[in-house]
């Protein structure tokens, strides 16, 4: 998939000026960290426009043979608009002031986001040995780096050792154990789960019970390591705020219970679970409210408690706009003469789209054409362009008009649904990230 980078001018973002030239494509100068496709936003333009205007030159394209049909150019492809992630990354200090945000690597690990958020100061949540070394050869301190997968192989954990990255989360005795032996210098954080109102609820498989909190701290002692602090996850997006409070009171018992123990506790993850819906700026200023006023009670300023907080989607869903064009499509009658239509996409579940059969209810995609307000909507599957029959954007049907072979659907939103093939970034406001 080609993947389009938009940027403008200079900016200054939370004290970072980020210059990525003037030119209509940046040229990567020797040395440099930034892609070479960077595109320059013009004054007044957005990267909705860049991606009508790459629709066009697509869709213009001339064949490449005289054995291809035109609409053999039409590659599915992304826009990254760079200056989202400088603008998600404010929205977050404000509401938060408190909480030094360490962004989730595997959310979306393209190194044009993490170099942005780097130059940003946000720290970064890793999950694999593959993370770390990401993460360290942008130049981040091991200082900014949590390793916040409680379930480690002994190689990675050996990684994170001889690297210096010390801050580590463990949920159970055996994981304590494998630190002992392959990282006793570690400063661990014990992660537990009050996930029970989340839509992706995360205990199945990770976190302690709280009842056993106790016994995993005196544990962690009798092995001669230091827990530093206490993590919980409310689960992603969580649908009730008031679920932060509730799980920073019992970080409190937990605080608590280590420094009963011996341990010297000093640092609260509260991880994320934020709201990253379109328009769930104000749904995300009442998690913060609740938060703020939970941790003045529980943690207040000046009781010597850092508050690191690891936000995913957060940041990285709005970045991305994905655009797909139709390849083939179907007309299926069924019992009692409803009409079906099936559309066969050039992108799909084993590429941009693989999270989206996870969701409760589809997206809806954008149109790009002209249609007319009275026409007739059809129940409609959307399949990816592989032969697997499942291979499919979403488990439910979609309510769409009759569309035609080469018309485009456009995706917003796609940042945490990043492939591996490269993006086409763009920027505007995102200028001039050192190196």
């Amino acid at each position: 998939m080609l993947k389009l980078h938009l940027a403008e001018g200079l900016v200054g973002v939370s004290g970072v000026s980020i210059p990525i030239g003037n030119s209509k494509e940046s040229k990567e100068s020797p040395g440099s960290t930034w892609p070479k496709d960077i595109i320059a936003l013009e004054p007044g333009e957005t990267a909705w426009d860049v991606v009508l205007k790459k629709i066009k030159e697509l869709s213009d394209s001339p064949s490449l043979s005289l054995s291809l049909s035109w609409r053999d150019c039409r590659h599915a492809f992304m826009v990254a608009d760079l200056d989202v992630l400088a603008s998600r990354h404010q929205v977050f200090r404000q509401a938060l002031p408190r909480v030094s945000p360490f962004y989730v690597v595997k959310c979306n690990s393209s190194p044009w986001m993490l170099r942005v958020l780097a130059a940003l100061g946000t720290s970064f949540d890793c999950s694999s040995q593959g993370e770390l070394e990401q993460v360290l050869d942008l130049g981040v301190a091991p200082s900014r780096i949590v390793y916040a997968n409680a379930c480690k192989p002994v190689s990675h954990i050996r990684f994170a050792s001889l690297h210096g990255v010390k801050l580590l989360v463990f949920n159970s005795e055996e994981e304590l154990i494998k630190v002992a032996q392959h990282h006793p210098g570690a400063r661990l954080v014990l992660w537990w789960t009050q996930d029970s109102d989340s839509i992706f609820p995360l205990s199945s498989k990770f976190g302690a019970r709280l009842e056993v909190c106790e016994h995993l701290l005196e544990s962690a002692r009798d092995l001669g390591l230091a827990v530093v602090g206490t993590s919980f996850h409310v689960g992603s997006r969580c649908q009730t705020p008031r679920n932060f409070m509730k799980a920073i009171v019992d970080c409190r018992r937990v605080f608590e219970m280590g420094s009963s123990i011996g341990h010297d506790m000093s640092l609260l993850d509260i991880r994320g679970g934020f709201s990253r819906e379109e328009g769930s700026d104000p749904e995300f200023e009442a998690v913060a409210g609740v938060i703020n006023a939970a941790l003045a009670q529980d943690f207040p300023e000046g009781s010597g408690v850092e508050v690191i907080a690891e936000p995913g989607r957060f940041y990285a869903t709005f970045v991305c706009t994905t655009a797909v064009n139709i390849i083939a499509k179907k007309a299926v009658l069924e019992p009692r003469g409803r009409r079906k239509l099936l559309y066969y996409l050039n992108d799909g579940h084993y590429g941009t789209f693989r999270i989206f059969p996870r969701e409760s209810e589809p997206r809806m995609p954008i149109m790009v054409k002209e249609l007319s307000p009275k026409l007739s909507l059809f129940p409609c599957t959307l399949f990816g362009p592989t032969c697997d029959a499942f291979d499919k954007l979403f488990l439910k049907e979609v309510q769409l008009p009759e569309l035609d072979v080469g018309d485009w659907l456009v995706f917003p939103f796609m940042g945490e649904e990043l492939s591996s093939r490269k993006p086409v970034l763009s920027a505007k406001n995102v200028g001039g990230l050192p190196g």
